[in-house]
């Protein structure tokens, strides 16, 4: 099975409520029987993505149970100011998020004076900077410790002269206090990969607020247009904890009672995996209706390699209608008679929310 298993660090300073958060991102986790291989460590969440379509085609197609999508969310280490020189648990904050497909920087957006903020006060702007500067700064010192290198290989040959120069370029923006992340389109990413740089990796950032936070627009505009291009949320991390614990109709009450429309936690997943760069396809029978995950732009061979590696190596073609048709139908056998059941083959693009069958020889 060659399932795409990525993961988003959750990194903040401490006292923000990332503890919080991630206790209700673990709680919210899903059980692992269904996806084998899955051995969830301590500080691993493996978060449901919530998706409507599978009710739906379970119900089309009498399925017995549904398996979504999930996300997979790390606990990472405090990290305080000079992390970047091994102060706090710097190393070891710094070694997990290297490991992380994405950040996701924890803020504090509200006032409480029996929670103490290390920095003596209020200022998700500042906090931000402050996690941000010891990020680059560490990026800095990788590329201070590769350029040398890489100037001898490319001496030497061994190395092309492009890969010296993004290394220069990038060490330009981080010197000019710029997160290479904003700037990803200008770099080829299998070269910036190489250079395995923190400021590289997607940011979301999550501004951990109260009532008044979330019923305040224009503020939640302004750290918006502050954290651009990245993609922000706002939620009460000890509002989302508490919604875990009840069941799926009081959860849905307790979010109409406070004028929200999904959990913090269901958005922060949506966020995740867009971020990623994933999206799903869809496969229903009586047994599952369930979703896979796949990178944006994967063909359909690569997709049914999710499933099996034989799917992949026999493949011979993928069955396929969109959700929206097969909804209208309300039957595979159905969309055959309009016509809008497809047969695609190897280099079909899939598109999110394909409901699929794939063709191959064992």
């Amino acid at each position: 099975m060659e399932g795409v298993a990525l993961t988003i660090g959750i990194a903040g300073l401490p006292n923000v409520g990332k503890s919080t958060l991630f206790n209700a991102l673990t709680r919210a986790t899903v059980l692992a029987a269904n996806y084998p291989f899955a051995t969830i460590e301590p500080n691993v969440g493996v978060v449901p993505l919530p998706d409507a379509r599978l009710t739906k085609l379970a119900e089309i197609f009498g399925s017995q149970k549904i398996l979504p999508a999930t996300v997979d969310f790390v606990d990472i280490a405090g990290i305080v100011r000079g992390a970047s020189k091994g102060e706090g648990l710097g190393n070891q904050f710094l070694a997990n998020i290297r490991e992380a497909d994405a950040i996701c920087l924890v803020t504090r957006a509200f006032a409480d004076p029996d929670v103490v903020h290390v920095e003596g006060r209020v200022d998700p702007k500042d906090d931000i900077e402050t996690v941000t500067t010891e990020l680059i700064l560490a990026d800095m010192q990788t590329l201070e410790k590769a350029i040398p290198r890489l100037t001898k290989e490319v001496t030497g040959k061994k190395t092309p002269k492009e890969t010296l120069d993004a290394a220069q370029r990038a060490y330009a923006l981080l010197e000019a206090g710029e997160v290479l992340s904003n700037h990803a389109a200008e770099f080829d990413a299998d070269t910036l990969r190489s250079f395995q740089l923190m400021t590289s990796k997607p940011f979301i950032y999550v501004f951990n607020t109260d009532d008044d936070g979330l019923a305040d627009t224009a503020m939640q505009q302004e750290l918006r247009d502050f954290v651009k291009p990245a993609q922000a949320i706002f939620l009460d991390a000890k509002f989302e904890a508490e919604l875990v614990e009840l069941s799926e109709e009081e959860a849905r009450e307790m979010l109409e009672a406070t004028g929200q429309e999904e959990s913090g936690l269901d958005q922060l997943a949506r966020v995740g995996f867009d971020t990623l760069g994933l999206q799903t396809y869809l496969t229903a029978g009586p047994k599952e209706a369930r979703a896979w995950t796949i990178h944006k732009g994967d063909t359909a061979p690569q997709a049914a390699g999710v499933i099996h590696t034989d799917f992949q190596r026999g493949f011979i073609k993928a069955e396929v209608v969109s959700f929206d048709d097969l909804v209208e139908y309300g039957s595979v056998a159905a969309a055959r008679e309009h016509g809008k059941l497809r047969q695609e083959g190897k280099d079909y693009v899939m598109q999110d929310g394909d409901v699929v069958e794939f063709r191959f020889n064992v």
